[in-house]
Order: C-alpha cells, then structure tokens, then sequence
C-alpha cells in the first residue's frame, strides 16, 4: 500500500513539474491548486522582483510589490484567460502594479511639496533642490549607479522597455504583447529611451576612452552634424556593456 502510494505521489509532482505555466495557472483558476501556484510562485518571483526593483529604484519596495503581484495574481484567478502565454499575463500585471506605484509617489511628493511651501511661504529663495548632494554625487561617480539613476529619469512608458529589453531580455516582439501596442511603438520608445539615457550620460561619456564611446568600423560624421543613428547605436553599446555588469549588483 505505502509501495502504490509513493507512486502515485512520484506521478504527481512529476506531472506538475512538467506543466507549461498555462496549465499551472489553469489549474490555479479551475481547481484553487495551491501547489500549482507554488511552483509558479518559485519559478518567476526573481524576475519580478527585478522589474518592481528596477522600476522603482528601490529594492525594499520591489520586495514589497512582488508580494503584491503575486496576491493580486491569486486573487484575480477568476480573470486568467490562456489566449496567450502566462509569462505575458504576468510582466504587464507587474508593470501596471509598478505603474500604480510610480503614480502614488508623485501624488505623495506633490503634497510633500505643497505643504513645504505652505509651511515657508512663498517666495523663498533657497528651497530644498532636486540636484544631487555631494554624497549623491559621489554614489554616482560609480559607472553602476550612474546608470541606475540614469534610468530612474526616463519617463515609466521608456524606462519599461530598457527594463524588460536590456535587464530581462525580452524580445521586441514579445514587449509589445506585454505592453499591448505596436511593434513599431517598442522601436521608437526604445530609440528615445536610449537617446534620452545617451545625453544623462554623456558627462560620464565624455571621461570614458574614445575607443569605448564609439562603436566599432564606425565613421566619423562631418563637423558640425549629429547622425542620430550611429549616436543610438554609441549609446546601445555603452549601456549594454555598463547594464551586463549591473545585473549582478541589483
């Protein structure tokens, strides 16, 4: 008997291990399986962990956001439809919740604001700046961290597709079903964001090697005229190679 029920056991968590995530999760709407929700939990809780951390700036509160997600994913079961992939369900459920957030910040520093200049009046001169410290600045002389909070002063819709692009690796194609618009849209956001991180970093760029700042066999433009192309390119090859050493360190 223990013989037979040992197998049956075996059987079992050799079918759940090879359930595509679009079964796992079907089971987890049609059947509440909390192993199945267990094993989809233990298998992307890392990556979304890195894209609330990533867009927030702030490891704690990724934590907290990846719990959130999670919850919600539960929660919502009732809602999963498996017309596509789960793992595209799952990033732009994320997003949204890092979006929720992001949102909740302004308003928080909007009236963290009001209530400054409430409580100084108006007109004062030498109100709290936004610049960087000495310290801050410091922080940022390391290349890692000058990325960091380089990419924290693109807009949402640009830092997410540096986010899921060049950290998670996902394909064009597939950001544009996370994000739900056009091929073409992640082509252009994905320009402008790297043009908009080329000019945060150009300070830093401009320390940096010649032979690092331009990419190889590239020809030098007349004097005079900026080729917008060949700048994204300079600037996809820096942060390529700056974002490859940071995946560790986030």
């Amino acid at each position: 008997m223990s013989c037979i029920m040992s197998k049956r056991i075996f059987s079992r968590l050799s079918r759940l291990r090879s359930r595509t995530d679009e079964e796992a999760m079907w089971m987890v709407r049609t059947q509440n399986d909390h192993q199945a929700f267990a094993r989809l939990v233990k298998r992307w809780e890392g990556p979304i962990r890195r894209l609330c951390a990533r867009m927030t700036g702030d490891p704690d509160r990724g934590e907290d956001l990846k719990q959130e997600v999670f919850i919600r994913l539960f929660e919502k079961r009732g809602d999963y439809q498996p017309t596509a992939r789960f793992s595209t369900y799952l990033w732009r459920m994320a997003l949204n919740r890092c979006y929720d957030e992001l949102r909740r910040q302004k308003r928080q520093r909007a009236l963290i604001s009001e209530a400054d200049e409430a409580e100084n009046g108006a007109g004062i001169e030498d109100k709290p700046s936004d610049a960087p410290g000495p310290d801050a600045r410091a922080a940022a002389a390391d290349e890692g961290e000058f990325v960091r909070q380089a990419l924290l002063q693109l807009p949402e819709i640009y830092r997410a597709v540096v986010v899921l692009r060049h950290y998670e690796g996902l394909k064009l194609p597939k950001i544009a079903e996370v994000l739900e618009i056009p091929e073409g849209t992640v082509n252009s956001r994905m320009a402008e964001a790297l043009s908009r991180l080329g000019r945060l970093l150009k300070p830093k760029l401009r320390d940096a090697p010649k032979a690092a700042q331009a990419a190889p066999g590239t020809q030098s433009a007349p004097a005079g005229h900026i080729d917008l192309g060949s700048e994204i390119d300079r600037h996809r090859l820096v942060l390529k190679s700056q974002i490859s050493n940071l995946k560790s360190q986030i």
